[in-house]
């Protein structure tokens, strides 16, 4: 499993993680954003119309109404990226990463009613009756690339794992974990249970389901969230501060924290926004397909408002818990992840200045410091490493009171432990100790810090449980048009049984490389998907400005 984390890794440091994929994804929503002249903001008001019916005219085809739709698709990106992501781009990149999460949500707004305008344009219906749509469509029946359709339906078959099924599910025991002692194989198992019964139900019981919970899960997040920001009112000023001074400085250390560059918040910033809103990966048109509506465009305008409430609205509400509640500098006992921890060579400490500098430009990949791996023996007693030639690193911070277990969590260990290439050898060796945390752990950590106490770790557990299901149960409807495109309404059963089998193995995985795994497969969807689009902008210009003018004819001074 360690080498295919570091497969992984390998893959994401060319895609995901490489310097030109954020300027690719927000070039796209630059141009698109120019092109139809800020269609976020002139188009914003009369969204909000469309999707409360307004418009809608009775007999239209489709499965769902305009709102259903909305909630089906808002329920596949509100998910663990709005509470685990924000967590974890704060984690890598500081509080400017937040400010990149906004930039996207705002360009992703476009590029988002540019693609679910085309999938819609070009759905097809079923043997089964039901629509089917999304970006393969486009590209067989418009473009004529019947290669690059299978392409982008085989990464949608990879990416519901990816980023519906695994991070979802990791972060949903992980928080049941932490607040209420179950155990994660069991969250897991009843999970995909639940899982499975809802979307055996196809498309209609999905959008029935979502509907429903959508509102509410967001309404319990904003009241726990509130609780934590109007406690901490003193710190929100200073935080709006430090996530504009950092955009073109880097974050500086504080406490913890041992400081990112300009590069890093920026790259992990719009990583995670692209997590979060999902606004170029080709994800949301799928569930928009379905939607009872005789004009493309109108249904591409209801999608404007996905980015704005996933990334404008959920995001920066946890951003600003997580930064007024100052947790994301501090340190917490925690079980250290492998994927996280390293024992480098030589004695550092945090009070010494040069020695967080060596430090910072080792995690932030930068030239200028002479840390290496640590191999070698540690002589561990009663659970204690004695001192030597060494110093633990975990989760991008100094480690302290570092312990030692083998197997149990409870019984300290004596003896001796071989590392090689800065881990343990043996995977039964538990290292436990202080350090930062990042994920879901670090929003739970913030929520407590607010009106409800300790009792806001709960309000993270269940909005986590609603905000990280919905996903999965979205993004099972994704897969399932992806395998009905590649082959047929047959393989959809195969492919549900394995999703809830995926559901129940990534609750008890390393959250790490889920994370990883997550960013390689949005890559793999996002970059085919935007290819299409600049193909077809001329004639997206086209559509739009066709919708208009019939509309204005219907509907004189409504827009």
């Amino acid at each position: 499993m360690e080498s295919f984390h570091d497969f992984l890794k390998l893959l994401d440091s060319h895609l995901g993680g490489a310097f030109w994929f954020p300027y690719v994804l927000l070039g796209v929503g630059i141009f698109f954003t120019i092109y139809l002249k800020f269609p976020q903001i002139r188009y914003f008001k009369h969204a909000w119309k469309v999707v409360t019916g307004k418009f809608d005219r009775k007999g239209a085809p489709g499965d769902t109404s305009h709102f259903q739709s909305l909630a089906t698709a808002l329920s596949g990106t509100v998910g663990t990226g709005n509470i685990g992501g924000v967590a974890f781009a704060i984690f890598l990149g500081g509080p400017a990463a937040l400010f990149w999460m906004w930039a996207t949500a705002f360009l992703g707004m476009t590029t988002k009613f540019v693609e679910v305008t085309l999938s819609h344009k070009y759905r097809v219906k079923t043997e089964d009756g039901t629509m089917a749509g999304g970006p393969m469509y486009y590209m067989e029946r418009r473009l004529n690339m019947k290669w690059l359709a299978v392409a982008f339906a085989i990464a949608t078959v990879i990416s519901s794992f990816g980023t519906g099924s695994l991070p979802q599910v990791n972060n949903i025991a992980d928080s049941m974990e932490t607040s209420f002692g179950i155990e994660p194989m069991i969250t897991g198992g009843v999970l995909a249970v639940l899982l499975g019964l809802v979307i055996l139900g196809g498309i209609k019981r999905i959008a029935a389901v979502t509907s429903r919970v959508v509102p509410f899960m967001a309404a319990l997040y904003l009241i726990g969230a509130m609780g934590v920001i109007f406690a901490n009112l003193e710190n929100i000023g200073p935080s709006f501060v430090a996530i504009v001074g950092d955009i073109f400085t880097g974050s500086a250390a504080t406490g913890g924290f041992l400081g990112a560059t300009i590069a890093y918040a920026f790259n992990r910033g719009v990583n995670r926004g692209l997590f979060s809103n999902e606004a170029g990966q080709g994800s949301a048109p799928i569930a928009h397909a379905a939607a009872k509506a005789d004009e493309p465009v109108s249904e591409g305008i209801v999608s404007i408002l996905e980015p704005f409430i996933d990334t404008i609205v959920i995001c920066t509400i946890t951003g600003l818990v997580i930064l007024s509640s100052g947790v994301w500098h501090e340190k917490f006992e925690n079980v250290f992840e492998r994927s996280s921890l390293t024992f480098v060579k030589g004695v550092y400490s945090e009070q010494n200045e040069q020695d967080r500098e060596q430090m910072y430009r080792y995690l932030n990949d930068l030239d200028g410091h002479s840390i290496e791996n640590f191999n070698g023996e540690i002589q561990v007693i009663k659970g204690r490493p004695l001192p030597g030639d060494y110093t633990v690193i975990h989760a991008r911070s100094f480690a302290e009171d570092v312990k030692v277990s083998l197997g149990d969590l409870e019984e300290d260990y004596t003896g001796t432990i071989n590392i090689e290439n800065g881990l343990p050898v043996r995977d039964a060796v538990i290292v436990h100790g202080k350090s930062l945390i990042h994920s879901a752990a670090l929003t739970t950590q913030a929520f407590t810090r607010g009106f409800f106490g300790e009792y806001g770790k709960y309000i993270v557990s269940i909005g986590i449980l609603l905000f990280a299901f919905s996903t999965a149960i979205a993004w099972s409807y994704y897969g399932d048009r992806a395998m009905t495109y590649l082959l047929g309404p047959r393989s959809v059963m195969p492919y549900r049984v394995i999703y809830c089998a995926g559901f129940f193995w990534a609750s008890f995985s390393d959250t790490a490389l889920v994370w990883t795994l997550a960013n390689v497969a949005i890559v793999v969807m996002t970059l085919p998907n935007l290819f299409g689009i600049m193909m077809l902008r001329k004639e997206m210009k086209q559509t739009v400005n066709q919708y208009w003018e019939d509309f204005e004819k219907q509907h004189p001074g409504e827009k």
